[in-house]
């Protein structure tokens, strides 16, 4: 089924193709200090003497996974391109991208009003929503029931992903490319088109890395701006 599924979303994205990357790539990280984002984790406005799950580490931003939180940008985004090198150097788990972060704690007293793009091991390119929106090709084979869809607690978030086996080996670096424009949204996992969204109930917001399960080394986190165009170049 996935098979197919890839073709379906490979067609849809091709044709609607409509961003010019032509412009300066700069690392959201400066990986000698978490400058430019700030952390949010509940459990340490309860307990002063817990540390944060959000380190820098031999060259490398990491995610502990505990105490479970978020880093965001201080920074705004739209119509961009995000890349993302990262693997899990241990135990595989859970964490994930957001992106057009806003409202922070929305979900669960913890998560921000978003859409994550999914790097669960086995999972890589999976959409979560959260209390934000999007709709994808053959959504009820990937979604399941309409009747179950929806954005906050007890609803079907999950919007499954398209291939299998495109995460490198455990202990190997994956590349994720997350392409965001207007409201649409691409993703690829090591070369691989693995998801892609259209009317996303948002088309900016800040983006953020989760702390959520199993500690992920991050080697490198890009942003490039993109320029839309009309179809006829205007």
């Amino acid at each position: 089924m996935k098979k197919y599924l890839f073709s379906s979303l490979l067609a849809a994205a091709l044709l609607g193709g409509a961003a010019n990357v032509h412009a300066q790539t700069r690392s959201l990280f400066n990986f000698k200090d978490l400058s430019g984002w700030h952390i949010d984790v509940p459990a340490m406005d309860k307990d002063a003497s817990v540390k944060t799950p959000f380190i820098l580490r031999d060259g490398v931003f990491v995610s502990l996974a505990n105490p479970q939180g978020h880093i965001i940008t201080d920074a705004s985004y739209e119509n961009f391109r995000l890349e993302v090198q990262y693997r899990f150097p241990g135990k595989p788990g859970n964490c994930g991208v957001l992106v057009f972060a806003s409202t922070p704690r929305v979900l669960y007293d913890m998560f921000p009003k978003s859409i994550e793009v999914q790097l669960q091991h086995n999972d890589a390119g999976d959409f979560w929503c959260i209390s934000e929106d999007i709709t994808v090709p053959d959504m009820e084979k990937r979604r399941g029931p309409k009747k179950d869809w929806g954005v906050v607690d007890g609803k079907q978030r999950r919007i499954i992903n398209l291939t299998d086996n495109s995460e490198k080996p455990l202990g190997e670096w994956n590349t994720m490319i997350i392409e965001c424009v207007g409201n649409a949204i691409k993703v690829w996992e090591n070369g691989d088109l693995v998801n892609y969204g259209t009317h996303a109930t948002a088309s900016k917001g800040q983006i953020a890395l989760q702390a959520e399960g199993s500690e992920v080394e991050f080697r490198k986190v890009d942003l490039t701006p993109i320029k839309k165009f009309s179809a006829k170049g205007h």
